[in-house]
């Protein structure tokens, strides 16, 4: 999923093992010197094949990024970002800051995921429209940019060739049994590496949760639509309590207004929670979002005007996060009101009508029908070129621990989805942390998930 602010999306915790000498043979990491941007660490590089059913020849060289502590006492932690998008080895200091209690029991290792990074997909048309948004939707013309760069290469940049290369990368540090940690995107990631590879993960922590298994009912949002009445309402009861309904405003102003401008609101919205999880703190902006609505509906627009105008999307440097390898891999791994992204693309566009056809208010409220079909991941994935899809496992997450966290905030990643994943998990155990927005891990204000999280990891 998105983050306006580069929120950090994914983790991945390997259990050291023996290293044999099958392992060894095996992928390794190469170039190794210590990180320019923090000595604790050391930079190396894995080769992985661009295809890994071998139809099509070519490497592509990942940057990695380990702790120093090798001989860490639970073994190694990879953590992974998302979007999908985001580079992760920049990223280590920070993340071992946000958690030293962790890190001093497990070793970090980041990984820059295929596509993005230094080796980041690069489509400018794209980059400039959206950047690292899920929400805004980007031209026709962009799209078709960015899959003339990709060509035929678009195929290998979905979770399927992300877990193979995850499962490489657990060999090249000598782990055998992994816990995988994913955050946003990286909790669909990370549950697909499970199910492919139940034999060497031993825990999971899934944090703002996404469902494993996609549907176009997650591709619509219709989750993170309707969760909006429920978090706005909330906000607004916090003392002192507003005294009128912030989820009635939202309703009257996209009735009130044209789909683009509904969409506008959403995308905004859902950037707005990466500032101000209260939705209601006028210090960050000049002015809080749910006030912004309010006075909005009363004639006075001057306020959401400028939420607006300073939370729009577009313009990320694409070593932060590629727009290119965002479409990529949402439009191989998700499925759609049209089907898959093999469905023919003249068919598309009549298949959605039907979809929004059906939609009724009471499935998009506050927004409408004309919203959910309007925003990026559609939109993007519309005009995409048909291509073989991604995998999209149903099954069961393996039969170990599992902690599912999610801020009852957060409308990137709305807590239903952690609650919906939790009936595939045989072992989890939900955790919802009051107040929070997205990527508990990385940006909770207080630390009350971390705890969580720390003290699921360290029973044994």
């Amino acid at each position: 999923m998105r983050s306006k602010l580069l929120v950090l999306a994914g983790a991945i915790a390997l259990s050291a093992g023996l290293v044999t000498p099958a392992v060894a043979a095996g992928p390794r990491l190469e170039d190794a010197h210590a990180c320019a941007h923090d000595a604790k660490f050391t930079c190396s590089t894995l080769t992985v094949p661009l295809d890994y059913r071998g139809h099509r020849p070519g490497t592509l060289k990942l940057q990695v990024a380990t702790a120093n502590n090798v001989d860490a006492p639970k073994g190694v932690l990879l953590f992974l970002t998302g979007g999908p998008g985001q580079p992760g080895a920049p990223f280590t200091t920070k993340i071992s800051g946000r958690m030293p209690e962790v890190f001093k029991d497990y070793r970090l290792v980041m990984i820059d995921q295929r596509g993005t990074g230094t080796n980041a997909i690069d489509c400018p048309q794209l980059q400039a429209q959206v950047g690292s948004s899920d929400i805004e939707p980007p031209t026709r013309e962009a799209v078709a940019e960015c899959a003339r760069i990709l060509g035929d290469t678009a195929q290998f940049y979905g979770s399927d060739s992300t877990t193979a290369d995850l499962d490489r990368l657990r060999q090249a540090v000598g782990a055998r049994k992994i816990v995988v940690d994913g955050v946003s995107y990286g909790s669909l990631t990370a549950a697909r590496y499970a199910i492919a590879h139940p034999g060497n993960v031993s825990k999971v922590i899934l944090d703002s949760v996404l469902p494993h298994h996609a549907t176009a009912k997650d591709s619509l949002y219709l989750t993170s639509l309707k969760a909006h009445a429920r978090v706005l309402r909330d906000a607004c009861a916090a003392a002192p309590a507003c005294g009128f309904d912030p989820a009635e405003d939202l309703a009257w102003l996209v009735k009130n207004r044209d789909t683009a401008a509904g969409v506008a609101l959403f995308d905004m919205i859902v950037t707005y929670e990466f500032v101000d999880p209260s939705y209601r703190d006028p210090s960050v902006m000049g002015t809080d979002l749910i006030s912004a609505l309010h006075s909005a509906r009363a004639g006075d627009t001057a306020n959401l005007d400028s939420l607006l105008r300073n939370l729009a999307s577009g313009g990320d440097a694409v070593t932060d996060f590629s727009s290119g390898l965002h479409a990529a891999t949402l439009c191989a791994d998700q499925r759609f009101p049209w089907g898959n992204a093999a469905t023919p693309n003249f068919i598309r566009p009549a298949l959605l009508k039907i979809a929004e056809k059906r939609l009724t208010t009471g499935d998009t409220w506050p927004f409408s029908p004309a919203v959910a079909t309007g925003q990026g991941f559609i939109q993007t994935c519309l005009n995409w070129p048909a291509e073989r899809p991604s995998s999209n496992p149903a099954g069961k997450l393996p039969d170990v621990p599992t902690l599912l966290l999610n801020g009852d905030h957060d409308l990137s990643t709305p807590m239903e989805w952690a609650f919906e994943e939790a009936k595939v998990a045989p072992q989890g155990k939900v955790v919802i942390v009051k107040g929070a927005s997205h990527s508990i891990q990385n940006r909770e204000q207080g630390h009350a998930g971390r705890d969580a999280v720390a003290e699921f990891l360290s029973i044994h």
